[in-house]
């Protein structure tokens, strides 16, 4: 999950602990301090508003620089740093790769209540509560503008929205991501199922399920998750595409115990114990289905099309195998996405370089992360639909860039773009109501006998008290 990796389960991983990149700056001329206490020089203009000024001297400190272990990734950083540099040759960017900043939500809480983060730090969408929570992140509202950020107009606003509280600025996005169907394409074709139409309702994909599993040899029609909140997630997912919701408008109750929420769990318990076609294997969280996908043993399960690529460099599938649908149902779908966020009470002078380096890394099409023809040369994944946060002449720039220099076939995921469904935030307090929710999803691949509506009440009363502590 993103959050849990989605906010997402923050993908804990063994990064390995990169020293800083530290970047020489060239010399500026005269100084003032700065109200974080480091000396810096400004030779422009004091309103926030204004683009850095390239005399501007500072030093910033950004988390989630790619470890060593992942060669072209690093490789590109560099590259961009100094690419930047030739610009603003008096910012110098010291770059971190620390174990837990970027993946493990404890040390991401305990980073944020020790005011211990960098000058720009890594979160998720979901994240943007905590921060605030523990006073983490500048108001960057007067600094953002077509001035600081030109394609600003373009980015989705829904994606923008995400990073706002009571109408202020919090962070700026590095991706997005919806979620969809994801399927095996080859089981399809044994199953005498179109890859090229993934079922679009949740009839169809029962139907669908009952066929690959039919085909034997331990293979499962149908995958979910039901441990480490992800179940919850994913049971979040399904309420949303049949056009339910997992809180109240006001926040403060839940709303799927009702027909929608058991229509969502007896589909699920019918597949599992009458059609026999989810696999005896429960209890799954994340990287369990995508193992199980990539080994061609599951037919298809929800996720977000960069598992994508997650599975091809570390699983070893090919990218031929795969193909993307709409999430079933159509009627909402779950949204999410990361950004950076910049650390609540550093100088002005660095705010502005901070908006400087992320515009440019992750926000200006055919450059930074955006530089497709670079990343097919340094053989990394080119194609995957998302993210794509870009709407009007930049999405259709960064579309054909994408498409000239896709490493896969980007026809297989034309269902899932041709088609899009509105995306729809988590819930508050994500990651405790999702603890709650995958007791129901446990209960309901695990026992043939489950009580789905005594699930359901239980679970609405353990969401509401989490709610209530808001």
């Amino acid at each position: 999950m993103r959050s849990a990796r989605l906010s997402r389960v923050r993908r804990a991983g063994a990064l390995t602990l990169v020293s800083a990149l530290a970047l020489t700056a060239l010399a500026a001329c005269g100084t003032s301090s700065s109200d974080d206490g480091e000396q810096s020089s400004s030779g422009g203009s004091s309103d926030p508003a204004a683009p850095l000024d390239p005399k501007t001297k500072v030093t910033l400190t950004i988390d989630c620089m790619p470890p060593a272990a992942k060669a072209a990734e690093l490789k590109e950083w560099k590259q961009d740093v100094a690419e930047f540099n030739k610009t603003y040759p008096n910012v110098t960017i010291e770059g971190r790769s620390t174990p837990g900043q970027c993946l493990e939500p404890p040390r991401f809480t305990a980073m944020l209540k020790a005011k211990s983060q960098p000058d720009v730090f890594y979160t998720y969408f979901t994240d943007l509560p905590q921060v605030l929570d523990n006073d983490g992140a500048e108001d960057i509202t007067a600094y953002v503008n077509d001035k600081t950020v030109p394609l600003l107009k373009d980015i989705d606003p829904d994606v923008l929205g995400s990073l706002k509280h009571e109408g202020k600025l919090y962070g700026l996005p590095t991706s997005n991501y919806t979620m969809g169907l994801l399927i095996n394409r080859k089981l399809f074709e044994r199953a005498g199922l179109d890859p090229d139409s993934p079922p679009r309702t949740w009839e169809e994909v029962r139907a669908a399920a009952k066929k690959i599993a039919g085909l034997g040899d331990g293979i499962a029609g149908f995958g979910e998750y039901s441990a480490g909140n992800q179940g919850g997630w994913h049971f979040t997912a399904q309420m949303y595409s049949v056009g339910g919701e997992i809180v109240d408008a006001s926040g403060k109750k839940a709303a799927f115990d009702n027909e929608l929420g058991r229509q969502v769990a007896e589909n699920l318990h019918a597949m599992r114990w009458e059609d026999d076609s989810m696999g005896k294997t429960q209890l799954l969280k994340w990287g369990d289905l995508q193992k199980q996908i990539a080994t061609d043993k599951l037919g298809m399960f929800l996720a977000a099309p960069d598992d994508i690529a997650y599975m091809v460099q570390q699983l070893g599938a090919e990218y031929e195998n795969f193909g993307m649908g709409p999430i079933p149902g159509r009627r909402n779908t779950l949204a999410g996405g990361n950004s950076y966020m910049i650390k609540k009470g550093i100088s002005p002078d660095k705010i502005k370089a901070a908006i400087a380096w992320l515009n440019f890394k992750n926000l200006t099409v055919g450059k930074g992360q955006f530089d497709w023809a670079r990343a097919k040369a340094d053989g990394l994944p080119v194609g995957v639909p998302q993210p794509n946060f870009w709407l009007n002449e930049s999405k259709k720039k960064d579309d054909a860039a994408r498409a000239e220099h896709a490493t896969m076939p980007v026809e297989n995921f034309k269902t899932f773009m041709d088609n899009p469904v509105p995306g729809k935030a988590e819930p508050p307090k994500a990651q405790e109501v999702y603890k709650v929710l995958d007791n129901v999803m446990s209960a309901i691949l695990t026992n043939e006998d489950a009580d789905v509506d005594k699930l359901l009440s239980t679970a609405k009363t353990q969401v509401d008290q989490v709610l209530a502590n808001q």
